[in-house]
């Protein structure tokens, strides 16, 4: 497994702001990511994804920001423990209601 380097988001910004920088001086905006990418260690791929984010963060690029993204995971996660909490009430009232269907018969 490869070791992976975690840059901090100053970074990110900068480099991504690098690439829209050095983007005319380039004969495409592929051969500034991977020019740009080579000399501060990342891959392509994962520069191109970063830059991918900015536009779409500042409205260039379709696709959904960063604190739609964010928020989407915050819903899902939440809906994901409403569903755990109403099944967790629905066993708890059948048998509470086994419960008093036993009390009463006797």
């Amino acid at each position: 497994m490869k070791n992976q380097i975690s840059y901090s988001p100053e970074v990110r910004e900068r480099v991504v702001r690098l690439v829209f920088e050095q983007q005319r001086k380039h004969e495409s905006h592929w051969s500034a990511i991977k020019s740009i990418a080579s000399k501060i260690g990342c891959t392509a791929k994962t520069l191109r994804t970063w830059v991918r984010r900015t536009e779409a963060d500042q409205g260039i690029r379709g696709g959904m920001s960063t604190s739609d993204r964010e928020r989407l995971k915050e819903l899902e996660r939440e809906n994901r423990e409403l569903k755990r909490d109403n099944e967790i009430l629905r066993k708890a009232s059948a048998c509470f209601a086994q419960a008093e269907l036993g009390r009463r018969s006797k």
